[in-house]
Parts: C-alpha cells; structure tokens; sequence
C-alpha cells in the first residue's frame, strides 16, 4: 500500500465523503491520489439530514423527497407557509453513502482504509497521519473526525439532540404535500423543545423529537414522548416504527479551527471545522456551501483554506448572540422562533437562517426580537 498521498480525508461521514464526490467531479482534480481513512464502514441508514435550498444541489439525484409548503405551530400560533425560492429537503443517510462510494470504486486513483487514527500532525511541507495500519503523508489531510474539537461543555455550549421514527400506518393518514418544520406546542422543560414531522406519503412520515439542552434524556423519555405526540397530538394509534435514529449536535460558542499545524497542511471540515450553525445545529447544506469553496480554490491552484470574510463572521456573530440568550436562558427558544415566523415572512427567516438573508431581511429580524435581551449577549459576542 502507497505510503504518499496528495490528499488524505480523515474520516468518511458527512464531509469527508462530500469533500471526496467534489473531488472526482472536478476534471483537474480526478486524478490526484486520494487516501480515505476511517474506522468503519458507511453502510447503514444512520441519519437523516433535512435541509432547505434554492434550486437544485450537488446531491438532488438522490432527495428521496422535499416540500414546498411548511408549518409553525406554539402556543396561539399555527402558521403555514408556502416558500417561493426555498426547497425544504431530505437525504437519508444510507443513500447518500452508497451514492458516493458507488461512484468512488469507479476511481482507481482512490484509497480506502478501515482503521483506527491515532493522531494528525504536520512534518514539514506535508501532513502526516498515523493509524493502526501505519503511518501515511499527504500534501494535504482533511480532517473531518473529533481529534482537534474544542472543549465542549454545558457553560459554552448547548447540544441538538433528537430521536426520530420513520412510522408507517395501514391507512391514509398524512398529507405528503407539507411538513411541519416546527412544533413547539410540547412542553418546554428541558428547554427547546419541539417535534417536526416529515411525511413522504399518505402512509409514510419522519416524526422526530428534538431539544436544545445542556444534556441528553434517558433513551425513555424521547420514546414516550414521541409515542404520546403521535397518538394524542396527530390522533394515530396504530402504526409500525419503520426506522428510528438518534442523534447530537454541538450548538457551541467553542472556537473551532479551520486548519492545525503552521503550514496549514491540516484542513478542518464538516463540524471539526465549525460548519455546524452554532445557532440551530444544521450542519448538511452548511458542508456543501464550505466545500464548494475548497475545491474552487484547489482547482485555481489556491490553499483549500478558506478565510472568513465579513459576511462570514456578521452570521457568525448573529449566530453567537442567538446561541449566548439560550445558554444565559435570558428568553426561551419557543418564543424567539415564535417572534420570528410571526413577525417576519417565514422565508427570510429561512433565508436568515441558511446564511442567505438580504440586508433589508436582516433589519427586519433584529426588530423582531427584544432589543434589550439581545443588545447585551451582541455585545458580549462582539468583544470577545
């Protein structure tokens, strides 16, 4: 096995594997040597990534299913909205694997190794990794796997937990023509709290539980509430559970670095990058956007380190205020989505909330919200 690489991907979820299909699509970059490193095998339905865009994507072969017409339900509220740009999509995960690693094995210039990796550092002009089957060097290691995360933790940082079922009912029950993005007519005690339910058919939908908090639920108690929301809040009593996940999401106010080392030859991707959306935990379309960039500066004969710009860090800052009023719990996340979709057109809110918004829009959502409550967690972002 080749001991030298151009580049090296450290890990296979989500970016690694995205970062790998831009690669292979990219006339001048299709041949470079590519070594893919993870420790196991990406196979499995594991998660669902939902996500809204304009027009069509790298990866609209295989939306297994989108919706133009939305809900917002609180307390007092129950709002539908029909979006005119925005597609609001879903990619299940063992689709979006075998899509990639299909394509892969048609390249014989790419690499695939199953193994545990102990460290990723720099020698010289050239990035080193070093696993359990040796150590390899590449002119450039993407880096998308926990070795270089921040500390997390409950004074810095919230987690998106959810459980999801893929449920299944003997007869028409759902409206496949609209989803419900949001539900926040649960109860609020843990914190943020609500459901969205997906349906791809009258008889098929994703209806999943999720919270923003400082620590997860025993498994229990995310199965009796989505058993009490499916039967007493969308009227269900039979039903089979197709599928089920389970998942975290740092929403975090830690710095994640864009590159290690003093040669930049260690580029952070995906979450280990900080292309999770601190203020909402999105993470699929925010990865796409990222790499995008990457391989327009690769194929210009550029770094792949990508510097933030003004635009950048405005979002960036929203994002952090966002984030500082839940974690100082100094307004609820019910009530600050439930002022933004009331107050604002939903879909600049979507706009807003996929790094897109116009300037008019933004002015907009900072006078939705309560100038006082925000102005000092803005601050105290802004000075840090």
């Amino acid at each position: 096995m080749e001991k030298s690489y151009d580049y090296i991907i450290a890990g296979s979820g989500l970016a690694g594997l995205s970062l790998l299909y831009r690669l292979l699509h990219a006339k001048p970059l299709r041949e470079k040597r590519i070594l893919v490193v993870d420790s196991e095998k990406k196979t499995k339905n594991d998660r669902t990534w939902c996500f809204w865009e304009k027009g069509h994507g790298t990866f609209e072969p295989i939306v297994h299913y989108s919706w133009d017409t939305l809900s917002y339900y609180a307390p007092n509220v129950a709002q539908t909205f029909k979006m005119k740009e925005y597609k609001y999509k879903m990619i299940l995960g063992d689709q979006f694997y075998s899509h990639v690693l299909d394509f892969a094995k048609k390249a014989k210039n790419v690499t695939f190794l199953q193994c545990d990796i102990n460290e990723i550092t720099e020698e010289g002009e050239k990035g080193i990794i070093k696993t359990t089957e040796g150590d390899f060097e590449g002119d450039y290691i993407f880096n998308s796997t926990p070795l270089f995360y921040p500390d997390i933790n409950p004074q810095n940082s919230l987690l998106q937990h959810f459980m999801g079922w893929k449920i299944k009912t003997d007869k028409p029950t759902f409206d496949p023509s609209k989803a419900t993005l949001m539900d926040f007519t649960l109860k609020q005690t843990h914190g943020t709290t609500f459901m969205y339910v997906l349906p791809t058919s009258e008889t098929e939908a994703l209806v999943e539980y999720t919270l923003f908090t400082e620590e997860v639920l025993e498994k229990e108690e995310y199965k009796k509430e989505l058993q009490d929301y499916i039967e007493n809040k969308l009227g269900i009593s039979k039903y089979a559970i197709a599928h089920d996940e389970f998942g975290v999401i740092p929403m975090s106010l830690a710095k994640f670095d864009r590159s290690e080392g003093l040669n930049d030859k260690i580029i952070n991707i995906g979450t280990a990058g900080g292309f999770t959306k601190a203020s909402t935990g999105y993470t699929f379309y925010f990865v796409q956007k990222h790499l995008e960039k990457l391989v327009k500066n690769l194929l210009e004969g550029k770094p792949p380190l990508i510097e933030k710009n003004f635009e950048d860090k405005m979002y960036d800052w929203y994002d952090r205020t966002l984030l500082d009023v839940l974690l100082r719990k100094k307004m609820e996340g019910r009530d600050i989505f439930t002022k933004l979709f009331t107050k604002v057109n939903p879909e600049s809110v979507m706009a807003f909330l996929a790094n897109e918004s116009s300037s008019l829009e933004e002015f907009k959502i900072r006078h939705s919200l309560p100038p006082y409550t925000f102005a000092s967690s803005g601050l105290k972002q802004l000075i840090k």
